[in-house]
């Protein structure tokens, strides 16, 4: 995978006032001998995201809740493979998703729909990725034990991908596939990773279709993109999953089994 030059080594001299915390990486051998991330040892707040939200950014730092919760560890036991992954930009997001739906989705939902048309953002999508920051990391929301992390990244959708996370190893060998899709629901929904686990990721979402029919479009993609959330759900059908998940929902939610 193409990288920028990793500002984490100099970490320390930037001047961000981080909280405690510590670099972490996964080996000491090779190329990817350079942090992989900054994780802070407290339980994160929705001030310490809103604070790190937009300082990080022009250095090519970016951030994420990293939920270490759920008996898998912290980001050090998640087997964490940088040097197994491609490039997003090498990869077409259509051709990523109509190669999971051949293989996952064909036999009992026909063939391939397309894309989803894109919705036009009616808020900026930085902002929205705080405000469900803040209610992920507040007390009572989803994650289990959040940590803010920083990770070296210049789009959000990349983010999953410069960690060389291996939470959906179960569908697809190469993070930087699921990154191409993410990138182009950046373009087309304005999304946001705002949340990683050992296997789930969350993202924010500033233009959500708004439609029946725009949600029943986008279904098919979540459908492609992460089987799971079908089979494992309560939604096993693409029209309720548009309905109760998609329809004007500012957050998605994703896990592999």
């Amino acid at each position: 995978m193409a990288t920028l030059p990793n500002p984490l080594p100099r970490l320390a001299s930037l001047g961000l006032g981080l909280p405690p915390g510590r670099l972490i990486d996964t080996t000491d051998e090779g190329p990817w001998h350079e942090p992989l991330l900054w994780l802070a040892d407290d339980r994160a707040t929705p001030a310490a995201w809103a604070a790190l939200q937009e300082a990080p950014r022009a250095l090519g730092l970016l951030p994420v809740a990293l939920d270490i919760g759920g008996g898998h560890g912290g980001p050090e036991d998640w087997e964490l493979a940088p040097a197994e992954v491609s490039y997003p930009g090498d990869h077409d997001a259509e051709e990523v998703l109509a190669d999971f739906w051949e293989e996952c989705c064909a036999a009992e939902a026909g063939d391939w729909p397309g894309l989803a048309e894109a919705t036009a953002a009616a808020t900026d999508p930085d902002a929205v990725a705080t405000d469900i920051a803040g209610g992920f990391l507040s007390a009572g929301g989803p994650l289990k034990e959040p940590r803010l992390a920083l990770v070296p990244a210049r789009r959000s959708a990349d983010i999953p991908t410069a960690l060389g996370w291996t939470g959906a190893v179960n569908h697809g060998d190469d993070t930087a596939r699921l990154s191409a899709v993410l990138r182009s629901w950046e373009d087309r929904f304005g999304i946001r990773v705002v949340a990683l686990g050992f296997d789930h990721l969350r993202v924010s979402v500033a233009a959500p279709p708004t439609t029946l029919a725009e949600a029943r479009a986008l279904a098919a993609e979540h459908f492609a993109f992460c089987p799971d959330n079908l089979w494992q759900g309560c939604d096993t059908v693409l029209e309720a999953y548009a309905e109760r998940q998609l329809l004007d929902q500012p957050a998605w939610s994703f896990w592999w089994d």
